[in-house]
This record gives structure tokens, C-alpha cells and sequence, in this order.
């Protein structure tokens, strides 16, 4: 049993329902490096922002792919690593790290990107960290070859470890709703983040949060995030703390500081009118370097200044677009529920069915018999949806795929913000 100094004290549940009662949005880097000076300066010039907002420690490639003595060596080589190798390091020298920085007006949260995430949940833990995030989906498809199956179990103990520190208080985060995000249908991305945290709770975690990322269309962006919401209020238990987390774009970025600010304003300006709670910024270099703490700032500072300026120009809901995302997601969810009782096995058979089927991964535990294409509003719709429970009848949008096709809707927003000039109402 850990030493009862080391259990956190639930910084990030308060913090979040503190900012959600007075309507503020939280924002929040992807800020991760290999040195503790490095990565206790970075947070401490966050924490200095005095705005709400929230640190992050991401994790390096190594840890996440469970090398840890390889980023154990580049430790002790002072080797530069793209994350902060927290396994690696004694749960002693984490904590002396966040001595002074984390507090109920700074929480931080741990990002990680492993299928197998065991010792990185007790690092965490022992580290006095009360927020992390993932999925046993979102965490493995695409980004390992591990099997869906091992992937589940594994999040299973590490759900049980969490709720059983935090007496179900600790936060997790769903990242289903970023998956492949740019070229997935809406309804998919969500489906997943709402059985994901259906499975967290199912396992004993009642502080969550559902995400989703800025597509290619903000119309459908401010659709989907309706109907986040509305499915969380259907599917998920009344005594479940929940919010929603935005994340400015995850493909392939603008590269020019122009279309860079206003694609990272623009998604500040769909979280707020979406009523999403927080909001994971990117950088003007994201389409060129690994972001420095300078850069993390300059957008936390830029962020928050769109989403707090008023009064932001309202948008109305495309209710056409909402009731579509809506009911092909709860279709999915439906479907995927029936499945068995043990949410972890209806998710393992979702797969095995092709009930869950993603488009352009290649995952071996993915069917791959489904396909979304980009309209030329840049609408992101299905082409073919395989076995995907999906009754509403869908129109041809497209010509066939092809590799120049692919290509360019990959470079949709990168092209999109960079050669259109769109209003910009940050400084």
C-alpha cells in the first residue's frame, strides 16, 4: 500500500469544477522534456500565466513503448528525449521535481500514449499526481500492434489501481475523441470517448472526461460537441463527474505562423461557443520542431485571450448536422453495449464484429473495411462504413480514393490556414 503522504489530494477534480461553475476555459500545452530542470521550468512559466490553466508532463516515445532502460540510459546520458521519461526517474526525484509547482490552483496532468500503461499509472501515483489520460482504444489503436485484447486488460488493472487510490476521484481522460480524428467521421470519435469512459466508470472511476478534436469544418466541430455532450448525459451515470476537453487540430498543421495562429484561435473560439471546459493547445511550430516552453506560451496566453473576449460572436447549431452525428453515435453506442454486460468484452467483440472499424488504421485488431472522406467543405463523412451499425443510407460524396486524394485531405487545414486569410481576433 503506498504511504499516505503520497496520496494526492484531488487538485485537478476541484480546480476543474471550480473553472466549470464560473464558466471559464481551461487551457492546457502538450509540454514534455527530458530534464527535470527543463521540465520544472516549463511548468512553473505556466503556473506564472496567472489564467486557468493547467500543466501537462507528456511522456517520451520510449516510456511510452515500455523501453524504460532506454530512457534510463538517455538519462543518465543527458540525451535529449521528445517527453519527460517519469518511470525512468525515482518517484522521489518526480516529487521533488513538482515540490512547490503543483497545487488547487495548479493541477497537472500526465499524457502519456502507451496500450500497456501499468507502470506508468504507478509512477503517476507515486509521483503525487492525481490526472492522466488514455484509453484501452484510444491508447492502442493506432498507436501500437498490441491486441486489443491485452490492451483491455492491462486498462483494467490500471482503472482499478486509480479508483482504488482515489477512492474513484483521480481524473482519467478519455482520448478517444482524437483518434485519427482528422480523417474519422465525428460519430465514430465520439462513440469511442463515451465507451471509454463508460469502461473507467464500469472499473470504479468517477472524475472523467470526454475529448474531442477540431476537424476540418467548424460547423461540424460545433455539431459534434453538442452531441458529446448530449450522449454524455445519456449513457453516463448521474454520480460520474464529467467534462469535455477540446484539442486544437492533430493533423498535419499549418506551417506558416499565420495559418498556425489562426487555426490554434480558431479552435479556442469553437470551445467556448461548443461549451467545452478545456482546451489542449498546440503551437505555431507544431509543423516544424518540438515546441519550446516559449512557444507553449505564446499560445496558452493567445487562447485564452479569444475564448475570454467578449462578446464572441455566436454561431448557430447546423441541427441537421447535430441530429446526424447524434444518431449515428448512439446507434454505435447502442450496438456496442449489447454486446455482453462486461463493458471491456463488448469493446473486444465491437472489434471482432466490425461494429467498431477505423477508417485508415491499420491496427490488427482493426477490420479495416470502412472509409471517411473530406468533402469540399470539409466535412469529414463516411464512404464506406464496413459493419459499422449505421442505418441512415449515405450518398457517394466522392470520387474513388486515391493515394493524390488521401494527400490532400491530410493537407486539408494545413492548406485551408495557409493560404486563406481569416480574421484573427487575438493580438
Amino acid at each position: 500500500m503506498m504511504d499516505e503522504s503520497y496520496i494526492a489530494n484531488n487538485f485537478f477534480q476541484r480546480f476543474i469544477k471550480r473553472h466549470k461553475k464560473q464558466g471559464n476555459l481551461i487551457v492546457q500545452p502538450r509540454m514534455g522534456f527530458s530534464q527535470q530542470r527543463s521540465m520544472s521550468l516549463g511548468l512553473r512559466k505556466v503556473e506564472q500565466l496567472g489564467i486557468p490553466v493547467i500543466g501537462t508532463i507528456t511522456l517520451d516515445s520510449f516510456t511510452r513503448l515500455g523501453n524504460f532502460e532506454s530512457a534510463r540510459q538517455a538519462i543518465e546520458n543527458n540525451d535529449v528525449l521528445n517527453g519527460y521519461p517519469m518511470v525512468s526517474y525515482r518517484d522521489e526525484e518526480n516529487r521533488r521535481m513538482l515540490e512547490g509547482i503543483r497545487s488547487e490552483r495548479f493541477p497537472i496532468q500526465v499524457r502519456h500514449g502507451s496500450p500497456l500503461p501499468l507502470r506508468i499509472f504507478r509512477s503517476t501515483l507515486n509521483s503525487d499526481i492525481d490526472a492522466i489520460e488514455g484509453g484501452p482504444v484510444s491508447y492502442c489503436l493506432p498507436y501500437s500492434r498490441v491486441p486489443i485484447h491485452n490492451s483491455i486488460i492491462e486498462w483494467e488493472k490500471c482503472c482499478y489501481m486509480w479508483a482504488s487510490q482515489g477512492n474513484g476521484n483521480y481524473h482519467l481522460e478519455s482520448f478517444g475523441g482524437c483518434l485519427m480524428g482528422q480523417l474519422c467521421p465525428p460519430s465514430l470519435l465520439i462513440s469511442l470517448s463515451v465507451l471509454e469512459v463508460i469502461f473507467f466508470n464500469h472499473h470504479g472511476i468517477k472524475s472523467v472526461s470526454l475529448s474531442l478534436s477540431q476537424g476540418t469544418n467548424s460547423d461540424q466541430d460545433l455539431a459534434a460537441l453538442k452531441a458529446i455532450k448530449s450522449l454524455a448525459f445519456k449513457y453516463l451515470s448521474v454520480d460520474i463527474d464529467w467534462h469535455v476537453v477540446f484539442y486544437t487540430f492533430m493533423g498535419k498543421f499549418p506551417s506558416t505562423f499565420d495559418g498556425a495562429k489562426l487555426i490554434i484561435e480558431e479552435s479556442a473560439k469553437l470551445a467556448k461557443l461548443g461549451g467545452a471546459n478545456r482546451l489542449i493547445v498546440k503551437t505555431v511550430n507544431e509543423a516544424h520542431q518540438i515546441p519550446t516552453i516559449s512557444d507553449n506560451l505564446q499560445a496558452l496566453k493567445w487562447t485564452h485571450r479569444v475564448a475570454n473576449r467578449e462578446p464572441l460572436e455566436q454561431r448557430n447549431i447546423d441541427s441537421e448536422k447535430y441530429f446526424e452525428i447524434f444518431d449515428e453515435a448512439d446507434g454505435i453506442i447502442q450496438a456496442v453495449l449489447n454486446l455482453d454486460n462486461n463493458i471491456g468484452k463488448a469493446i473486444e467483440k465491437a472489434f471482432l464484429k466490425g461494429f467498431l472499424d477505423i477508417p485508415f488504421c491499420l491496427h490488427p485488431s482493426n477490420n479495416n473495411q470502412t472509409l471517411a472522406d473530406i468533402d469540399f467543405n470539409g466535412n469529414v463523412r463516411w464512404v464506406k462504413h464496413g459493419k459499422v451499425p449505421i442505418a441512415r443510407k449515405r450518398k457517394k460524396i466522392s470520387s474513388e480514393l486515391t493515394s493524390s486524394r488521401l494527400l490532400k485531405m491530410l493537407s486539408f487545414n494545413q492548406n485551408k490556414y495557409d493560404t486563406i486569410q481569416l480574421p484573427s481576433i487575438a493580438e
